[in-house]
């Protein structure tokens, strides 16, 4: 499978730093009704679906405060079906990971949360 890069800058410097660890990006910004998966990447045998969430400052919050059980949902059904018939392996081993990054493109600080639902 061949992916496509990230569309949006934080995408990009998330999958940058994923990959820095010995990732392999899967897929980018996959489309299913209902959701979107920013990122699917694989760390050894384990499909990780990567919520990446960015903002210029923490005046309105943490980035991580808009991932709630509703969007934990929806991103285990998407990862599931993804791996069903994008991947052709629905009995892979996933996981739910997120990347928030806060600041600019310029200048930014990231955070990499394992396991987050």
């Amino acid at each position: 499978m061949d992916a496509a890069l990230p569309r949006h800058w934080a995408e990009r410097a998330a999958c940058r730093h994923l990959e820095a660890r010995g990732w392999r990006l899967l897929a980018s910004n996959y489309r299913l009704r209902g959701a979107e998966l920013d990122l699917v990447m694989q760390d050894g045998a384990t499909v990780v679906v990567v919520e990446v969430k960015q903002r210029r400052s923490a005046a309105y919050g943490d980035p991580g405060e808009s991932i709630d059980a509703r969007k934990l949902a929806r991103l285990r059904a998407a990862a599931q079906h993804f791996a069903s018939f994008a991947l052709k392996r629905p009995d892979a081993p996933l996981r739910l990971d997120a990347v928030l990054l806060l600041g600019t493109e310029a200048r930014f600080e990231l955070r990499h949360l394992e396991d987050v639902g």
